[in-house]
């Protein structure tokens, strides 16, 4: 399973980073360090370290939860296809997510960042367009149907975006997440039709 071995990859690496600043530091993202040094792996490289193992949790959780259900749905529209566009979606998750900080913090070389959220969001809206109405557990104990979480996520994660009152990274959860959402209606514009269906399946 492609889910399984993207969160070994990820886990190996964030723990080599907690052992090992300057290798932390090297494959953090950095939007001045990739635009005038020209290095650009640190795009890539940054989803594969995290700050702590809380954070590391919360992401790798998620991703297990979530990747499996993309796994299944991308095995039931695009067969043999199914791992290499699951890649597309988290890679391109990775790289959409962090477009805005690239240009905004080009020419700032103290802002960092590190971890999988965007691409993790990614996966967990390509899920919500494929089953709308599924509960998702807010805080692991309240369902709340997830087109509804997908709203309250967008709208919380833009307004923190805009306070920039901490050091959570929100627009890379807000772009992130558009990526997911529009990713299987790249790959094949009819499913658009099919989540519309769902999402009026109610009445």
């Amino acid at each position: 399973m492609i889910t399984w071995f993207i969160i070994g990859i990820t886990v190996l690496i964030s723990y080599l980073g907690f052992q090992n600043h300057e290798l932390a530091s090297k494959l953090q993202f950095n939007a001045a360090q990739i635009i005038h040094r020209k290095e650009y792996y640190r795009l890539v490289s940054h989803a594969f370290i995290h700050a702590g193992w809380a954070h590391l949790g919360v992401n790798m959780l998620v991703l297990y939860f979530f990747g499996r259900n993309i796994e299944q749905y991308f095995g039931y529209y695009f067969g043999r296809s199914a791992t290499a566009y699951f890649v597309l979606l988290y890679f391109g998750g990775i790289l959409a997510s962090n477009l805005w900080s690239l240009i905004k913090n080009r020419n700032n070389y103290y802002y960092n960042a590190v971890g999988a959220s965007g691409a993790v969001s990614a996966v967990l809206f390509a899920t919500i367009f494929f089953n709308p109405w599924e509960p998702l557990y807010l805080f692991a104990v309240l369902p709340i149907p997830g087109i509804l979480f997908a709203a309250g996520y967008l709208f919380y994660s833009y307004q923190m975006s805009k306070k920039q009152k901490d050091n959570v990274a929100h627009d890379a959860h807000f772009l992130g997440a558009v990526f997911g959402f529009i990713f299987p209606i790249l790959l094949k514009p009819s499913l658009f039709d099919r989540f519309i269906d769902q999402l009026f399946s109610f009445l």
